[in-house]
C-alpha cells in the first residue's frame, strides 16, 4: 500500500477567526511599531515650536489642519491603546485576569477604552 504525503495546508489568513485577546495582542505590537517610528516627526515638531516665535506659530497653525488632528487623533488611539494593553499584560504577568472570563473582559475593556481616551485628549488639546 501507497502512503499518502501529508499536503500543504493552505492558510486563508482573512477566514481565521482570532479571539478578541489575539487581535488586540497584535494591535498591540502595531501601536509599538507606529510610536517608535513617529519619533523623529515628533522630535522634528518639538524642535520647530522651540526655535523661535515664528517656529512656534508654525507648529500651531499646522495642528489646526484636520487631517494632522486626525493623525494626532489616530496617534493618542494607539499611544493610549499600547499603555493599557502594557497594563493588562503586566498584571497578566502576575497572575491577575488570566481566567478566562476576566481576560476577555480586559481585553475588551482595552479596545473601547482607548479611543473613549484619545477622544478625551483630543478635547483637551
Amino acid at each position: 500500500m501507497q502512503q499518502v504525503k501529508p499536503r500543504p495546508v493552505f492558510l486563508n489568513l482573512i477566514k481565521i477567526r482570532l479571539p478578541v485577546a489575539g487581535v488586540m495582542s497584535i494591535i498591540h505590537r502595531v501601536t509599538g511599531v507606529v510610536m517608535v517610528l513617529a519619533i523623529p516627526l515628533l522630535i522634528y515638531l518639538f524642535g520647530l515650536s522651540l526655535s523661535s516665535e515664528a517656529g512656534f506659530a508654525d507648529a500651531a497653525n499646522l495642528f489646526g489642519n484636520i487631517l494632522v488632528k486626525l493623525i494626532l487623533f489616530l496617534f493618542l488611539w494607539g499611544l493610549m491603546h499600547h499603555l493599557l494593553a502594557g497594563i493588562r499584560y503586566l498584571l497578566i504577568d502576575i497572575d491577575i485576569g488570566v481566567e478566562k472570563p476576566l481576560f476577555q473582559q480586559t481585553a475588551w475593556a482595552v479596545m473601547v477604552a482607548a479611543p473613549v481616551l484619545a477622544l478625551i485628549l483630543m478635547g483637551g488639546l
